[in-house]
């Protein structure tokens, strides 16, 4: 099985830290993707809740795997994890501060807690137990209830954050700033050795834009992964074996089908393309 180390990655200053993380990325969706038939093979084999407790601490391992590494490089290109060239255009469209919404796990868990409960209604009409999302019981409801209402909160509180700090892009020192480089380049001052300056007066003001988004990621990815922690100490081994294949399966759907409509979408443009020119060649040729 794949095994890289968390801190090979976000060590270089380069990029190439960015770059490892792709392929660090890769390497942990094909973990994923082992872990998931591992998952499925469970719910159809008689494993004690010893064994299925080892399973589902090596996935939740994996998730905190994926965390370091991504904690590592941000320390060293945090737009990268924001803005991630390894997920497709539709993760992108709903990803939030660089990640899952952490609401998400509890829309994820009742979704599927629904879909099984209506395949086995008849089994619990009979009080018969099936062990899966469809047999929580009331005191599993509540704590996850309780969960969910700290989790929105940490969430907006998470949210207002970044807002605020996505407004400091506009703030005195940045307009001013940004009137004084469009000033220099005006008046072509750095073509006489003002290049120097500027840079260093722009990643000045920068910096500190970007220390503080770090900051945020790394609270939204502390969430993100205190929510799944927290769904996952609630639920019994065999509810958490369901809960974690949803959870891998919707993951490793969404990222196929958008790489999938990304590459489309690449083609056909490029046949967009070479069509336009035969036909700017076939009207010159006249």
């Amino acid at each position: 099985m794949y095994h890289s180390q968390p801190s090979e990655y976000g060590t270089s200053e380069s990029g190439s830290g960015t770059d490892s993380f792709h392929k660090f990325f890769e390497g942990w969706v094909v973990e994923q993707n082992q872990h998931l038939k591992e998952l499925v093979a469970s719910t159809t084999t008689e494993l004690t809740d010893e064994k299925l407790q080892a399973l589902i601490d090596g996935v939740v391992k994996h998730y905190e795997y994926y965390y370091e590494a991504k904690s590592k490089c941000a320390k060293h290109d945090v737009l990268a994890m924001l803005s991630p060239t390894w997920r497709s255009s539709l993760e992108d469209a709903f990803l939030w501060i660089g990640g899952w919404r952490p609401s998400m796990a509890f829309h994820l868990l009742y979704s599927k807690a629904g879909l099984q409960f209506e395949a086995k209604l008849d089994e619990l009409l009979q009080g018969l137990r099936t062990s899966d999302l469809g047999d929580l019981s009331a005191t599993q409801l509540a704590q996850i209830d309780e969960i969910q209402k700290r989790t929105i909160a940490e969430e907006r509180e998470i949210t207002d954050m970044m807002a605020r700090h996505q407004e400091t892009v506009a703030d005195a020192s940045m307009v001013e700033l940004s009137h004084a480089v469009s000033e220099m380049l005006r008046a072509n001052e750095t073509d006489k050795g003002g290049n120097k300056e500027v840079e260093e007066r722009v990643d000045s003001a920068l910096m500190p834009k970007e220390e503080g988004l770090e900051e945020i990621l790394q609270r939204a990815d502390d969430l993100r992964l205190r929510t799944l922690q927290g769904i996952v100490n609630i639920l019994r081994p065999k509810q958490c074996i369901h809960f974690l294949i949803a959870a891998a399966e919707l993951h490793l759907r969404l990222h196929e089908w958008g790489k999938k409509r990304d590459t489309s979408r690449r083609l056909n443009e490029g046949t967009s393309s070479d069509e336009g020119t035969t036909h700017d060649l076939s009207t010159t040729s006249r």
